[in-house]
């Protein structure tokens, strides 16, 4: 494989992302749970149930080739992070509850994201998978990625408030230019096949982002959740984390074709849910101003 720059570059742009969202965690993140049970468990549903089932039909219809079937699974079975928590914020929805969600989601992924890697590997068998399974050791790998650098940042937000405040943003921002860099490195990587790739996966990713958020808004609201906890939901539910399905795709299985979907995903995903986000916000701006209308029209 000649990508091994993005081989060892990734890993560490991972760490980074995890570090920053740890830095914005506390444990009341993860015990602020109780008060919103019913959006936090729909959410997860969708999230952990829900998407990979549709993600697996869908790849199924289209007849993706197995690395890229492996590859779309496996960023379907990722969580959200920062971007979903901004992005809710930009369209009114209730971060406290998306920070909630990507905090739980964060700790599921590291049992969820191998049953569906390991499912997915064992149904499409792309050539070379024999003994490339999530097995113990590998998922230790996972675990580490995704959980010692969260639990490193939360840790640091509480020794030192002041010093994660202020790096909040700029690891933020630094992490998004790493991970930008590291993207066009992975595609360079693959340049000769780069065509061929988008072809294949380019309108599988953009169907399943448009499923994830609408899928993560309309679910919950019927279900009876708040407006402002179904854009929150929307955006959890339909903002992955590519650069964990890239770090597991090339660092853990060693397949640079499977983190494709991802790369692919992390050009399409702000697009699409700004979009979407637009879309979402003037139907509730619409809905209120119909509810203030009938409430002046009874005064």
């Amino acid at each position: 494989m000649d990508s091994w720059p993005v081989i060892v570059a990734l890993p560490m742009v991972l760490t980074l992302i995890m570090f920053g969202l740890g830095l914005a965690l506390t444990t009341g993140d993860f015990t602020r749970v109780v008060r919103y049970p019913r959006a936090v468990a729909v959410a997860l549903g969708c999230q952990l149930v829900v998407l990979p089932a549709l993600a697996f039909g869908l790849v199924v219809a289209v007849g993706l080739s197995a690395e890229l079937a492996v590859g779309v699974m496996l960023l379907m079975a990722s969580p959200g992070g920062a971007t979903a928590n901004l992005l809710s914020h930009l369209f009114r929805g209730d971060v406290a509850l998306n920070v909630t969600l990507t905090a739980v989601n964060s700790v599921l992924s590291v049992i969820t994201m191998p049953l569906v890697t390991n499912f997915a590997l064992g149904f499409f068998e792309p050539p070379g998978a024999d003994g490339i399974g999530l097995q113990f050791g590998k998922v230790a790998q996972v675990f580490a990625l995704v959980l010692i650098p969260v639990v490193a940042g939360m840790v640091t937000r509480r020794l030192r408030p002041g010093f994660a405040d202020r790096m909040d943003r700029p690891v933020r921002v630094v992490s998004v230019a790493f991970l930008a860099v590291v993207t066009l490195a992975a595609l360079v990587a693959e340049r000769g096949n780069v065509l061929d790739y988008l072809a294949a996966v380019g309108l599988v990713v953009a169907l399943l982002c448009v499923i994830s958020l609408s899928v993560g808004y309309f679910v919950p609201k019927a279900f009876g959740v708040t407006r402002t906890q179904a854009v929150a939901c929307s955006m959890e539910v339909g903002i992955h984390n590519s650069a964990l399905a890239m770090t597991i795709a090339i660092s853990v299985l060693g397949d640079i074709r499977m983190a494709v979907p991802a790369g692919v995903y992390g050009i399409v995903m702000l697009p699409i849910a700004y979009l979407a986000g637009t879309v979402i916000s003037r139907r509730i701006r619409r809905a209120e101003k119909l509810l203030a209308t009938a409430g002046a029209a009874r005064e």
